[in-house]
């Protein structure tokens, strides 16, 4: 009887994506970013990578991504924009972009979290591509929920006179504890500077 491959999840170790410090994201995975700066969060990312960026939003979303602000991160030539009428087409997007794995970034807007069948299928696609292992984002609103997700981080503003900056929180990860920093952009596409606040209780 041939084994179900979502039973038999692979987790081989990948060189990460080290945003800044501490802020890094294993490859060939997927991670969730939730709170009001979810999407400046992924922009953060692709700011670290280079090639397209695939990024999935519900066609019925008011709102788009501005060009001046991804303009601060990356060149917003590298943006791939794919509208999904359903929930269920923006994660079957997700997973042939990841299984391609044309693109090193895989960004997809949620409504709320995915099931864990989704996410389980999410990370195959990711795990064995046909190229080289991209990196899957999942956004959602609130404090996240995705169960199975490799980490889940939430970001929020925390501008100051003179300073871009966030509070970047670890919520959850497989090898690592929760712990909060402040994230802050000297400069636009400037390298990321990570400060650590106070530690966590565990959330997640």
């Amino acid at each position: 009887m041939p084994r179900d491959p979502l039973s038999h999840m692979p987790h081989r170790p990948r060189r990460p994506c080290v945003v800044a410090g501490e802020f890094a994201l294993a490859t060939g995975r997927v991670h969730e970013f939730c709170g009001p700066a979810r999407q400046a969060l992924a922009l953060a990312v692709a700011g670290r990578l280079s090639g397209p960026v695939i990024w999935i939003t519900p066609d019925w979303q008011g709102e788009a991504l501005c060009g001046p602000g991804v303009n601060r991160w990356i060149d917003p030539a590298r943006l791939l924009i794919v509208r999904a009428g359903r929930e269920a087409e923006g994660l079957w997007c997700m997973e042939e972009a990841l299984r391609a794995g044309a693109a090193p970034l895989v960004v997809a807007e949620m409504e709320a979290p995915p099931g864990m069948v989704p996410v389980r299928r999410l990370h195959l696609a990711a795990g064995s591509p046909e190229g080289t292992a991209p990196l899957g984002l999942i956004l959602t609103p609130g404090t996240g929920g995705a169960p199975g997700i490799e980490s889940r981080w939430q970001a929020a503003p925390a501008h100051a006179a003179g300073l871009t900056r966030w509070e970047l929180r670890r919520l959850r990860a497989r090898m690592a504890p929760p712990a909060a920093w402040h994230l802050t952009q000297p400069a636009p596409r400037a390298e990321l500077v990570l400060s650590p606040l106070a530690a966590l209780e565990a959330t997640a």
